[in-house]
């Protein structure tokens, strides 16, 4: 049987006709390009088939002085679909509309619960929230990303040490873990101080143990600084020697600094395109046109949507789209001088640390070459040359 499920596109009739003569009739009707299908006897002088709704206006021209007489029984088909949608409009819109502003509401903040938080940092807490736009119905497909938010609440919050972020359903839980007294000092064994770096002792601050050096001696690498032991000659007692000793400390360091450089900056330009994403598809709903940028840098967030409590194989994709620009800076000499110092100033203060600073520089050579400023340069640095070494079972002999 031949497939006429493309005739459902522009609309099928089925027919009844009665009369004599019907095969000679349906006969007519294939000899003058009218195709019938499901063509079924109703006793000798009925019958019922289907045919192309573009066809009726040459049916009735050939039923004209037939003795046939026809009548129309079923519409079916995509235009009588349509009209049948169209003349339910109201209804089918509110459907949709229902499941629209179902789905809208699913996917809203309609609570924030926050646990193990006193309500001072409670009230903190949502303070913050209100400025990352997380409040009481506001869409989630806005909302940042779980760890973002878990990460702005921790920095920006110093009663906290944790917080856990989780969403469930419309609802944000937030566990809180809050800052309680300064852990007590975990006790240690027996130690020496010993030097970490050759330098000359310039101060010192021992809160336990006995020196081993004296001001404005050179020590080196390895020397012991502060015996972890107390008391003289049999009458002597192990302890943790405790305490910092400043050294003053010589560092030669080579820095390198091209007299003109390339770089990509952000310009504030940014687009943003939203999709609805079914498995492998993107459809776009916002954002149209192609990406005008040169040089940009994507940004992509999905949130999944969700139907009440359950979760949609659906996705809201959003992209953001920022433009970059390539910008050339030039230095003359004296600027990639000062840079260079200003780079290797902080490799330095790097290596020695909070308690360290520096007392001197001096530069000990400058080259130009191939467009390029070479300098080495010396630092003389005050730092804490001490650090723990466990006593030993020879320390202690």
């Amino acid at each position: 049987m031949k497939n006429h499920w493309l005739e459902y596109i522009t609309g099928i009739i089925t027919v009844k006709a009665t009369g004599k003569g019907l095969e000679r009739f349906l006969n007519r009707l294939l000899k003058n390009d009218i195709s019938v299908w499901n063509v079924k006897k109703h006793g000798p002088h009925a019958v019922t088939f289907q045919i192309s709704l573009k066809k009726v206006h040459r049916l009735r021209h050939l039923v004209r002085g037939s003795g046939i007489k026809i009548e129309f029984q079923r519409r079916a088909g995509a235009p009588f679909l349509y009209k049948r949608l169209w003349k339910n409009s109201g209804f089918v819109i509110g459907i949709f509309l229902f499941l629209g502003l179902v789905i809208a509401l699913s996917n809203m903040v309609w609570g924030i619960e926050i646990k193990g938080a006193n309500p001072a940092t409670e009230y903190q807490i949502r303070k913050q929230l209100d400025k990352m736009d997380i409040k009481i119905g506001k869409s989630q497909f806005f909302a940042k990303e779980l760890d973002e938010i878990q990460a702005e609440l921790t920095n920006n919050i110093d009663a906290i040490t944790w917080i856990g972020v989780e969403l469930k359903g419309t609802t944000y839980h937030f566990q809180v873990v809050e800052k309680n007294e300064p852990e007590k000092r975990e006790e240690v064994g027996p130690q020496n101080l010993v030097a970490t770096k050759k330098a000359t002792i310039v101060t010192d601050f021992v809160e336990s143990g006995t020196k081993q050096y004296t001001l404005n001696e050179v020590v080196r690498k390895g020397q012991l600084l502060v015996a972890g032991t107390i008391g003289k000659e049999d009458h002597t007692k192990n302890v943790s020697a405790k305490g910092k000793v400043w050294g003053e400390v010589w560092y030669t360091t080579e820095v390198t600094v091209p007299l003109e450089t390339t770089f990509q900056v952000f310009n504030g330009e940014e687009k943003q395109k939203f999709y609805i994403k079914l498995g492998k598809w993107n459809i776009p709903i916002w954002g149209f046109g192609k990406m005008e940028y040169k040089e940009y840098e994507k940004e992509e967030n999905e949130t999944n949507v969700k139907f009440f409590k359950w979760e949609l194989p659906i996705k809201v994709v959003d992209k953001t789209y920022r433009e970059k620009e390539i910008v050339k800076r030039g230095y003359s000499e004296k600027e990639a001088v000062k840079k260079g110092k200003e780079d290797a100033r902080k490799d330095i203060l790097k290596r020695i640390g909070e308690d360290g600073k520096i007392k001197e520089e001096k530069i000990l050579q400058r080259d130009i070459k191939n467009g390029k400023v070479k300098l080495n340069i010396a630092f003389t640095t005050i730092e804490n040359i001490a650090k723990a070494q466990p006593l030993t079972q020879g320390d202690t002999e």
